[in-house]
């Protein structure tokens, strides 16, 4: 049976809501669990955790907006996080976690197999926690670590921790997509993070919407699409006090780059495929021929006939 999806919003769940939930993730045929902005009892919340725990399924795992509202739940989100295999995103976003939530997730977080997406966003977190997220970030040539990192609307951490930050996404080797929005960050940030994204060969998307940036960090973003290259495909420089003209040309130029990205990939795969046919075509006398056609390898070949 194919995996499905649960997503309850901003309702008051029932015990027994909350035991077909947990009869779907004990049978493992949910992918998909989202809870946003749900109230329930500690109770149920933890018979959730347990079955999440269990749950072999379980790909995307959406608690925003309160959910995970004290200590206690996240140590229940913690222990069932320690024990799942399973998840690769994991959305918390307006829980009111605090440094110490998030020092109590860590380890789970740290050490889960599978986890790559993370959303922290209006998390209420400060410098301590972003010491513990750099460790998510691991340097390039460690252990695979998140690809998808969201830190919005938390401006209680400082210029020390954000450029903490800044260094562990310059040497991280998987990271693909940073949201920053929303933070208090101003121009000195961005000019370190404008450094990291030339430093980095994975990142492609980063949000700075409304994060008190001006023309001066446009312009270095702009000297730095121009003149060098890298895997950035979308600036996100709404709601700052910058040239609507400034970040017109910064799109362009990143457009274009994903253009000439697409046609060098179009050329590859034409060059792949005159190759295949000609190793077909030489290799006729053959009894065994193989053609790959870009598909799985049971389906490519037959057999000595």
């Amino acid at each position: 049976m194919l995996a499905g999806s649960i997503q309850i919003s901003g309702e008051t769940l029932s015990s027994a809501e909350v035991k077909d939930i947990c009869e779907s993730l004990r049978a493992h045929s949910v992918r998909l669990l989202s809870l946003r902005g749900c109230h329930l009892s500690d109770r149920d919340f933890g018979r959730i955790s347990r079955h999440v725990a269990e749950c072999q399924s379980l790909a995307q795992l959406n608690l925003n907006l309160g959910v995970v509202s004290t200590l206690a739940r996240v140590q229940q989100l913690a222990d069932a996080l320690a024990a799942n295999r399973s998840i690769h995103s994991l959305f918390l976003h307006g829980s009111p976690l605090t440094d110490s939530g998030l020092a109590i997730l860590n380890p789970a977080l740290s050490l889960h197999p599978s986890l790559i997406s993370l959303d922290l966003g209006d998390c209420v977190l400060g410098d301590e926690a972003i010491n513990l997220i750099c460790g998510l970030l691991p340097p390039d040539g460690a252990k695979s670590g998140l690809k998808e990192l969201t830190l919005s609307a938390n401006p209680a951490i400082t210029v020390k921790g954000w450029a903490r930050l800044v260094i562990a996404v310059a040497h991280s080797s998987q990271l693909r997509v940073l949201n920053l929005d929303y933070n208090p960050l101003g121009d000195h940030i961005a000019g370190m993070l404008a450094i990291a994204v030339a430093s980095s060969r994975t990142l492609e998307v980063v949000d700075l919407e409304g994060t008190s940036l001006t023309n001066q960090s446009a312009q270095i973003f702009l000297d730095m699409v121009q003149n060098y290259p890298t895997s950035m495909r979308s600036l996100i420089l709404a709601e700052n006090n910058i040239s609507l003209e400034l970040q017109q040309q910064i799109s362009d130029l990143l457009s274009e780059g994903e253009e000439e990205e697409d046609n060098e990939n179009e050329e590859q795969e034409d060059a792949d495929r005159e190759k295949d046919i000609w190793i077909s075509q030489n290799n006729q006398a053959s009894p065994t021929i193989l053609m790959s056609t870009g598909l799985e390898d049971s389906l490519l070949a037959e057999t000595e006939m």
